[in-house]
């Protein structure tokens, strides 16, 4: 009985049957949000990337390689460009003659600096020259200002007709028609003039030498280096001068520029020869890095192409181009609040040198012969800074944005005390602070600037900042004559005090260093 119970409750199927099948979907498992493929296979894809060879590429895919970009662009990592579109800087010693050029922007610097720290010992002699007060012998600086500015808006387009060592040699033929008439002590009109071209010729060199020393590896430290020689031409400038006029006499002030004269006759060889070679060596370079990364991109399919459709010939960049990147420079942020902060460096920076022997010989009683070298002092200062403490700014915790607040606060503190302190020795040491402390400050703010703008603005950018900034260095030692003629010569610490200001309000407005990506 039992048996037969439970043999009629459970049914042994037999083993040729077939299992049942399963019942239909009955409530639906779909995300609204995410599109359905009920009727499609599910399958996974193949991971792809275009540097490993290991794995198959989709040959559907055509590879584009970069555009052969212009020398100057060549810092990686500018916002909207692919990922693998950057290369290596250059450094100081590769390419080999990197080194070279980087000896030519150091000896036009150096030059730099001797025919900006001369007035300051050759004002009071030309006075005397020519017979005219403050207000009239600052009209060289505002020649030397209209140079500059005149300048800004050409740099760009010397380099694109000319190439960088062309437009080099260009720049130290003006200032040898500058020099000239001052050698020959022509009428002082004529000597403004000169002013101008001087003016001209250095803001040329000035902002093709500052773009090529910030695109290098640890491009803080050659600008430090770089800008250290115009300090080394500042320091020996006035020595020279007031050693030759103290024993040559008044009348042969303008034979100090027989050595400016020289060399800058040196610097347009030298400078020629080390550049000469500049933007096909790095297209090379960059030819063979856009090549290498093509290869390793197409291994496999060979589908490679360039952007305007002709193989193995990358497009140049078109002179169009550049010059709207330049006119684009004009409404950047960076390259305003810069050429502000740099208009404000450089004339404390030339006021302070230009007038302090005048305010030590009207207000101290110094002898000219013996305070000449006070100005020595102070650019012995900003080369010893630059040198040795450029380097400091981007170890800093806060990078070089903090260490530019420091020092020019600290630079702020030392001209109070040359103005208030009752002593020529006293006033001297704390000058050579001063100098000290501001040495840094332009390598330190162009690599910033560098950093902040896009390849695209960057020589335009630059060359604005450097040109216009620099006739910072032209408006306000002429401003400080104008007041010191009716005021005294005290102004010059006002004066250099509010554009400390100027400076910290400008570099508070810079946004924030972008990282690069070597």
């Amino acid at each position: 009985m039992e048996a037969g119970v439970f043999k009629a409750l459970v049914g042994v199927e037999p083993t040729s049957s077939q299992l049942p099948t399963a019942p239909g979907r009955v409530v639906s498992r779909t995300c609204p949000a995410v599109p359905q493929r009920d009727d499609e296979d599910i399958e996974l894809q193949d991971l792809q990337h275009p540097h490993n060879c290991a794995m198959p590429l989709d040959t559907s895919t055509r590879i584009t390689p970069r555009k052969e970009r212009d020398p100057e662009m060549s810092v990686p990592g500018t916002p909207g460009e692919p990922a693998d579109a950057f290369e290596a800087l250059p450094s100081f010693l590769d390419p080999p003659m990197n080194k070279f050029r980087v000896a030519s922007c150091c000896m036009m610097n150096l030059l730099g600096g001797l025919t900006d720290s001369a007035p300051g010992a050759l004002i009071p002699y030309m006075e005397t020259y020519y017979n005219i007060g403050y207000a009239v012998v600052s009209l060289i600086f505002i020649g030397n200002a209209l140079g500059f500015i005149v300048a800004a808006p050409l740099v760009e387009s010397l380099r694109l007709r000319l190439g960088r060592a062309r437009a080099l040699g260009l720049s130290q033929l003006c200032l040898m028609c500058g020099y000239i008439p001052i050698v020959c002590t022509a009428p002082f009109p004529v000597v403004v003039c000169s002013y101008f071209l001087i003016g001209f010729g250095s803001a040329v060199s000035l902002a093709m030498n500052n773009v090529f020393c910030a695109n290098l590896r640890d491009g803080t430290t050659i600008l430090g280096a770089v800008h250290g020689s115009y300090g080394v031409g500042g320091t020996v400038g006035p020595l020279i001068a007031t050693s030759l006029v103290s024993r040559v006499g008044t009348l042969f002030w303008s034979r100090y520029y027989l050595l400016t004269l020289g060399v800058s006759l040196f610097n347009a060889t030298f400078s020629a020869w080390s550049f000469w070679d500049y933007e096909k060596e790095a297209a090379d370079q960059h030819r063979e890095s856009s090549s290498a990364s093509a290869l390793a991109s197409s291994e496999g399919d060979g589908s490679a192409t360039t952007t305007g459709g002709q193989p193995g010939k990358p497009a140049p960049a078109g002179t169009r181009q550049q010059l709207s990147a330049m006119f684009a420079a004009f409404r950047s942020r960076v390259v305003l609040l810069g050429a502000l902060f740099i208009f404000a460096y450089q004339g404390a920076e030339v006021s302070i040198s230009g007038w302090v022997i005048s305010f030590l010989v009207a207000t101290r009683d110094g002898d000219p012969s013996r305070v000449g070298y006070v100005t020595s002092g102070f650019w012995a200062g900003i080369t010893l800074g630059r040198f040795a403490l450029s380097p400091l700014g981007a170890r800093v915790r806060g990078g070089e944005r903090l260490f530019v607040y420091l020092v020019t606060a600290g630079a702020a503190v030392f001209q109070l005390l040359v103005w208030l302190v009752p002593s020529i020795v006293g006033g001297a040491v704390s000058l050579v602070v001063v100098g000290l402390l501001l040495g840094p400050v332009y390598p330190c703010a162009a690599a910033v600037f560098a950093r902040n703008l896009t390849h695209a603005q960057q020589v335009s950018g630059i060359g604005v900042i450097s040109a216009f900034g620099s006739s910072g260095g032209a408006v306000a030692p002429f401003t400080t004559g104008l007041l010191a003629q009716a005021a005294g010569t005290f102004v010059l610490h006002p004066i250099a005090i509010g554009l400390f200001g100027v400076m910290v309000l400008t570099w508070y407005g810079q946004p924030s260093v972008r990282k690069r990506t070597e």
